[in-house]
């Protein structure tokens, strides 16, 4: 299996100036090479341009340019042209599915923030001064980076990356290592279903709390988005010290928002994980779950536009990104997979709706938000823990009609 580390680097004045520049030179790469494809199809000829003719041009690329382009490693080059490549092949199945195509778009700077190295020991090296107390990275053109490895890495790294984060770097490694043991059985199985009041109820009637990180910060990044945008909108050379640290408030409150969200999801996923050998959660189409609401006109007054509910649609929407459902889940999915744990996911239709006690189904049963009152038996209950019973039962009969 491929597990993915993530360290903290502590690089120089000299090697900061290094590896912004890095950054910067593969971003023109990529795009010059998004420029060249456009160019390419608004031709006469519509012609298409592939990876493979990028990549061939980088040989000349880099004798033109020695002091930029050749300054940094073939290989993360070639990186790079992948990313666009993969880009387009995106943006194409989008075409054909029918969904919002949205093309690939030119980077700015300040949005280019991840180089790739495909192989170790190729342009780059992990680890490259073992006889060093001090673990090292050495990229080309950067040189030895110092590194926080705070934790050991298991299995051969395969590819390297560096990123950065606001003023803060750090090299992400994936190592190929053996299947490790699965954890003991439990004999325990649960069903969760995932909410806004309570961020997940489980089948036993447990209810962890939605920490909503992105409400709590919301003063804060208020303010601070106030005091930004006073400055306007300039060039990034031109902005002052007091601009920047501006961009910068911003830019760390957004941060913190993301890590908190991170680490509720790592710690809920875990004690699951520990506590479950099946855990079955609805199968949720979050995409679809937060599109706007779309507009009505109004028949008699051309222009306008009747009510159609957008203000509480919108916060129902910002409520469920800051849930971090997709985040949880993948979380689950890979820790589940390195316990040895299932993880079914099954259709979310009804599932707070059906009366578990004599199955029958109706928008009734739940009169309020949280409250489960069958109207044909007369059972109560807490409708996310209805919910959470309904998706254990669904699972469970996936698991037992696809025994592995």
């Amino acid at each position: 299996m491929i597990r993915a580390y993530t360290f903290l680097m502590r690089p120089t004045v000299g090697q900061v100036a290094a590896l912004g520049e890095m950054l910067r030179d593969h971003c023109s790469l990529y795009n010059g090479a998004l420029q060249e494809r456009r160019d390419a199809y608004r031709h006469a000829s519509k012609a298409s341009i592939k990876y493979g003719q990028q990549s061939a041009q980088l040989k000349d690329i880099r004798a033109f340019d020695p002091e930029r382009q050749g300054r940094w490693s073939f290989s993360s080059q070639q990186a790079t042209l992948r990313r666009l490549d993969k880009a387009f092949a995106a943006f194409f199945r989008r075409v054909k599915s029918g969904d919002t195509p949205g093309c690939p778009r030119f980077r700015g700077v300040n949005w280019f923030d991840t180089v790739d190295f495909p192989k170790d020991g190729d342009g780059c090296r992990w680890d490259s001064t073992p006889h060093d107390p001090v673990t090292r990275v050495r990229l080309q053109g950067v040189g030895h980076v110092k590194v926080n490895q705070h934790r050991p890495v298991v299995g051969k790294v395969k590819t390297v990356s560096v990123k950065r984060e606001g003023r803060t770097w750090y090299v992400v490694l994936t190592a190929e290592q053996a299947q490790p043991d699965p954890l003991p059985a439990t004999g325990s199985v649960v069903g969760i279903d995932m909410g806004i009041a309570s961020f997940l109820t489980t089948s036993n009637g447990e209810h962890i709390e939605n920490p909503r990180h992105a409400r709590k910060a919301a003063a804060k990044l208020e303010a601070a988005q106030q005091k930004l945008i006073r400055f306007g909108r300039v060039r990034r050379d031109k902005r002052t010290a007091n601009h920047n640290r501006a961009v910068q408030r911003v830019a760390d409150l957004h941060r913190t928002v993301r890590r908190r969200r991170l680490d509720h999801a790592h710690k809920a996923a875990l004690g699951l994980v520990r506590d479950h050998d099946l855990i079955a959660h609805e199968d949720l189409k979050i995409r679809n779950m937060v599109k706007t609401v779309a507009p009505r006109p109004d028949p008699d007054r051309p222009g306008s536009f009747l009510p159609n509910g957008a203000g509480a649609k919108t916060g129902l929407n910002r409520s469920i990104s800051d849930a971090g459902w997709g985040v949880f889940l993948t979380i689950l999915h890979a820790k589940a997979e390195s316990a040895g744990r299932d993880v079914i996911a099954v259709d979310p239709r009804n599932t707070s709706r059906t009366c578990p006690e004599c199955g029958h189904v109706s928008a009734e049963n739940r009169p309020t938000q949280e409250k489960f009152h069958c109207v044909s038996c007369g059972h109560q209950a807490h409708a996310d823990v209805i919910g959470a019973l309904n998706v254990l039962r669904a699972g469970l009969v996936r698991r037992d009609a696809n025994p592995a």
